[in-house]
């Protein structure tokens, strides 16, 4: 009985440690897309996907800004309707179980004066920004609310981009 208990207790030591792993490790949802080292939400677009997955390292850097938990919702080249090649900056949103943030990725090369502001999509909600002159980026600037948050982009006088969809609006 001795010889059948021990492999019995083995079993379940290994059974019990992989169930913390798979408990405590973070896990990406199953519909979630990873492009290099992004995670994309599933309701991202194919134009999202295929913006990351051009730009793997802008999209990172990106990505690392707003800190861990949050896949990429959307990345909008500006001025809007602009060769993405041909961009002057990047508005970047990401969302995560704290709520939404945003950065607008200066893509000059030079520093500018900038404006990121998100507002949430609650009525009587507050609005946070960040502004002032970068080299790389402004942000990020979070939110609790993303569903159809409100985000103005501005860079110098060569970007000025308002929407309520840069976050997923369902």
């Amino acid at each position: 009985m001795f010889a059948f208990a021990r492999p019995t207790a083995r079993f379940a030591v290994a059974a019990a440690s992989v169930a913390t792993l798979m408990v405590a490790a973070p896990q990406a949802s199953a519909a979630e897309e990873t492009v290099g080292a992004v995670q994309i939400t599933p309701e991202a677009s194919q134009e999202t996907r295929d913006f990351v997955a051009a730009n793997r390292a802008e999209a990172a850097a990106a990505a690392n800004v707003c800190g861990s938990g949050y896949s990429v919702s959307k990345a909008i080249p500006l001025p809007q309707g602009t060769d993405p090649r041909e961009r002057l900056a990047t508005l970047f949103t990401y969302v995560g179980q704290a709520g939404g943030c945003a950065i607008l990725d200066n893509n000059t090369g030079r520093a500018h004066s900038m404006t990121l502001q998100v507002c949430d999509g609650y009525p009587g909600t507050r609005c946070d920004s960040d502004s002032g002159t970068f080299s790389q980026y402004a942000g990020p600037v979070y939110t609790r609310h993303q569903i159809c948050a409100t985000v103005t982009a501005k860079l110098s006088t060569f970007v000025n981009y308002r929407s309520q969809y840069a976050f997923s609006c369902n």
